[in-house]
């Protein structure tokens, strides 16, 4: 048996699948010749010969014309950026020069793309010694990474009876961001850590950035002079500093792939990634420490930091991030929170309709946690639950509740506005009644 099937695998493609592969045009060109000749022959009038040598003629010209349409080419192309939000563009920039004393009549370039409908084809003629230059801008509308080349080049013979095709450049690929949008009225509660809240104070104690300088004072440290500020006033002054806050953020995934509904754009896995690309660059602009976790079949875990790259690292986790795990939340919660620190803020961004998970987190709450949910009605999305029982476990702990639904403008509803849940105000009413 196994040598049979490796004998098929080995075997050649019959005769009609050969014939099948050529051009439609050649078929008939060759077909016309065999009929001209056949009827010559058999009549014996010498313009019907003389018609099937011409056409004969005819085809070899052309298959010499499409084997000398490729000679000669210098083919560069350049693709930027490689990195960039979902909505943007890549843009690709192709440059041809024919080198040859023949004019190419008909060249077709292609860009071979991964990118959802993308596509970047276009014909081009270049003359003798001539050179060209094509450009082609292809949207990557969603996030992830897609692979773009090599790029192939096409050319034929004017009467389209043969095709020669060869590649330029090797793979290049692209990471596309999840676009954030912005969270005007997003709020989590502080963990209440000296210095934390809207404004910061000066502080005696030394911390990593100072806030300004003032006089210098009996007894304080030479560590703390400025010593640029000092001798342009022409006298002593000392530095002050902030506190910051030291605690830190918690952007919780659920990555269950059975908890998830919902088809492309319009799913809870793809709004859930939205809001927490939202989130992370809302809380790190307010110079707060904020890290990610996520269990999946490939494990997302950045642990808090601050500023710019660590928006770069979470974007970058983000756009390759798939809700196919088979650990359900309430066991991540329990499995991480040795990872949680006393003064950490939780926010839990899921659609899983359990009431374990809301459970968990409340408790976590309790023991000195700030936490936050972010519920995903998963039946708005074609799911087969919503969060009801979740919803009711998190206002009995406690716990500030933000609801999203399918279509919702996610400024609005991870605001105020859009809480169903204040701690210690109860349930907040939406406007449609909600």
């Amino acid at each position: 048996m196994s040598g049979a099937v490796g004998g098929a695998r080995g075997a050649r493609p019959s005769a009609l699948a050969r014939w099948r592969r050529l051009p439609w045009n050649l078929v008939w060109a060759l077909a016309l010749a065999s009929a001209l000749l056949v009827l010559g022959w058999a009549s014996g009038y010498w313009i019907l010969l003389r018609a099937a040598y011409l056409l004969l003629a005819l085809v070899v010209l052309a298959w010499i014309w499409s084997r000398l349409s490729l000679r000669g080419l210098e083919v560069e192309v350049e693709r930027q950026p490689a990195r960039l939000q979902a909505g943007q563009e890549v843009t690709i920039e192709v440059r041809v020069r024919n080198s040859s004393n023949f004019p190419k009549l008909w060249l077709e370039v292609g860009d071979i793309t991964e990118v959802p409908g993308g596509q970047a084809k276009a014909v081009l003629m270049v003359a003798a010694h001539g050179y060209r230059v094509w450009r082609a801008r292809i949207p990557c509308p969603r996030r992830g990474r897609y692979g773009f080349g090599p790029l192939l080049v096409i050319g034929g013979d004017p009467f389209g009876l043969f095709r020669s095709a060869k590649s330029f450049g090797g793979r290049w690929e692209v990471l596309v961001y999840p676009a954030p949008l912005p969270l005007p009225y997003f709020w989590v509660p502080a963990a209440q850590l000296p210095g934390e809240g809207p404004l910061g104070r000066p502080s005696p104690f030394l911390s990593p950035s100072a806030a300004g300088v003032r006089e210098y004072q009996p007894g304080d440290a030479v560590s703390r002079i400025h010593w640029l500020t000092t001798a342009r006033l022409g006298r002593l002054m000392a530095k002050t500093f902030d506190h910051h806050p030291s605690s830190d953020v918690w952007l919780v995934l659920d990555l269950e792939e059975g908890v998830h509904a919902g088809q492309g754009e319009e799913s809870t896995e793809e709004y859930m990634v939205t809001a927490a690309c939202s989130m992370a660059r809302r809380l790190l602009e307010a110079d707060l420490r904020v890290g990610m976790l996520g269990v999946g079949r490939e494990p997302l875990l950045l642990p808090p930091a601050r500023g710019p790259h660590q928006y770069e690292r979470m974007a970058e986790a983000l756009a390759l991030v798939r809700a196919d795990g088979r650990t359900p939340l309430n066991q991540v919660l329990v499995g991480h929170q040795r990872s949680f620190g006393r003064h950490s803020t939780l926010v839990v961004i899921t659609p899983s309709p359990h009431q374990e998970w809301a459970e968990v987190l409340a408790d976590l709450g309790r023991r000195g946690m700030q936490a936050v949910a972010v519920l995903l009605e998963a039946d708005t999305f074609g799911g087969a639950k919503g969060p009801i029982l979740p919803y009711g476990a998190l206002v009995a702990g406690d716990v500030l509740v933000y609801c999203l639904r399918r279509g919702d403008d996610l400024s609005l509803a991870l605001g105020l506005q859009g809480a169903r849940h204040l701690p210690g105000r109860g349930a907040v009413p939406r406007r449609d009644g909600g």
